[in-house]
């Protein structure tokens, strides 16, 4: 049996120090859903940007426990789940609501949307839920209200075909979206993938399915000069801003697509600094250019039934080595190092990895 109470990172308040407390109580399951003991949990800028700036729409209240990746060990299943017992390993991801946040030692999870973990480790499987549908939602959702350029997906009719030579550019390739961004565009035929990265992480990146890398420290007037040649010629079709950080990417991106291309960027800022751009494009007949905007989440309008395709496949593809995880590099002293990991993703200080932790290494 699981005990009552378990150690958790928790925010207090807005814009407070993280607290470490050792007395948050240990949810119970569901009929149809599980009860995991977490072994690793990822950091994401997400949880930098809550902790930073006092909370926005994902906050309901306080006091507040983050963290929005993880992957563990099935500790309780509840009566009505049949294709998953004790002892699995399994990785989850956070929606709203703390019983699904992940800087803790146990979260219950809807027995339909796990992803088992066969052939990665614990580390590795923590870098991926996010991340990865952050990758894939603003490109291959195409249900209802989604928002989303809607390609066709891989497992559907024309969806390794279709895309098959067109040109594609992943701006900030390195990051842990971007890596999904790449290896699913490599998975539908893009060809050539231009990444942008530092340069230290360009070997990685073409490991991974990049055929170029542009240093991204470039000056844009370089970067679209470099494009064209890379590109050979070939119209840029499908621009992925996975950096977001700066106007200055989008704009770059935006403006070397292709009449009737898809852009779609991490951040919602970025479609305000490239309103004018929108706007001239669409003053241009024939120009069409989508856009999207990424939200992390099968469980919103639209994006559900990608949601349910992605849970059958992904295990599979971990295992064919389709979809490989980010690199990782892992903090001391467990929950107890989240803060300091944060204040470096803050500042900049994170590259090629996703920063995760043990939690039974919390003192």
């Amino acid at each position: 049996m699981a005990p009552t109470t378990q150690k958790a990172l928790v925010l207090p308040a807005a814009k407070a120090p993280f607290q470490l407390v050792a007395d948050w109580p240990v949810p119970k399951p569901g009929p149809s859903d599980i009860l995991v003991k977490l072994v690793s949990a990822a950091l994401n800028p997400v949880d930098a940007y809550i902790k930073a700036l006092g909370g926005g729409p994902l906050v309901s209240k306080y006091p507040l426990v983050l963290g929005f990746d993880g992957a563990g060990v099935v500790e309780e299943v509840g009566p009505e789940v049949t294709h998953v017992a004790k002892g699995d390993g399994v990785l989850v991801s956070r929606e709203f609501g703390d019983n699904r946040a992940t800087f803790k030692e146990y979260l219950t999870y809807p027995a339909s949307e796990l992803v088992k973990v066969l052939n990665i480790s614990f580390d590795q499987a923590a870098t991926i839920p996010l991340a990865f549908a952050t990758a894939v939602t603003p490109v291959w959702a195409s249900g209802e209200g989604a928002k989303s350029v809607r390609f066709t997906p891989p497992w559907e009719a024309g969806g390794t075909t279709k895309y098959a030579g067109k040109a594609a550019l992943v701006l900030g390739g390195s990051t842990s979206v971007g890596q999904f961004v790449i290896q699913c565009a490599r998975m539908q035929g893009f060809s050539p993938i231009i990444a942008t990265s530092s340069p230290r992480n360009a070997s990685f990146l073409k490991s991974l399915g990049a055929t170029d890398v542009l240093d991204r420290s470039l000056p844009p007037s370089d970067i679209k000069h470099a494009l064209s040649s890379l590109a050979g010629g070939k119209p840029i079709e499908y621009v992925y801003d996975a950096w977001g950080r700066d106007g200055e990417s989008a704009r770059v991106g935006y403006s070397v697509l292709a009449p009737g291309g898809a852009f779609a960027t991490v951040n919602p800022r970025e479609l305000t600094d490239i309103a004018d751009l929108v706007e001239e494009s669409e003053k241009k007949a024939g120009e069409g250019k989508r856009i999207a905007q990424a939200w992390g989440s099968y469980n919103v309008p639209g994006n559900k039934e990608l949601g349910e395709a992605i849970y059958k496949r992904l295990t599979g593809w971990l295992e064919t080595g389709a979809i490989v995880p980010n690199r990782v590099e892992v903090l001391p002293n467990g929950l107890a190092g989240v803060e300091a990991g944060l204040e470096r993703m803050l500042k900049g200080q994170v590259s090629g990895v996703k920063l995760v932790v043990h939690i039974s290494e919390t003192p």
